[in-house]
């Protein structure tokens, strides 16, 4: 059976890729930004009794546009 993505806000970042050769790639994503990613991606955590799921950068399948979902939502 084929799952459906989820969706979700993100509500922190870290400070992005470290290399070996000592740079930092910056993360695409941003707090606030709307993303879908697959159902069984990141870690399920429990913080002050909110729910949340830690994953990589790399377990999000994309960034959800701002005006569309709004439009979407109307």
């Amino acid at each position: 059976a084929k799952e459906k993505p989820m969706e979700g806000q993100v509500v922190a970042v870290g400070t992005g890729h470290h290399h070996e050769n000592g740079t930092t790639q910056p993360l695409a994503v941003k707090v606030g930004d709307q993303i879908v990613f697959n159902k069984w991606s990141g870690t399920e955590i429990t913080v002050d009794g909110q729910d949340y799921i830690v994953m990589k950068e790399s377990d999000i399948m994309g960034i959800i546009d701002g005006a569309n979902a709004a439009k979407k939502a109307a």
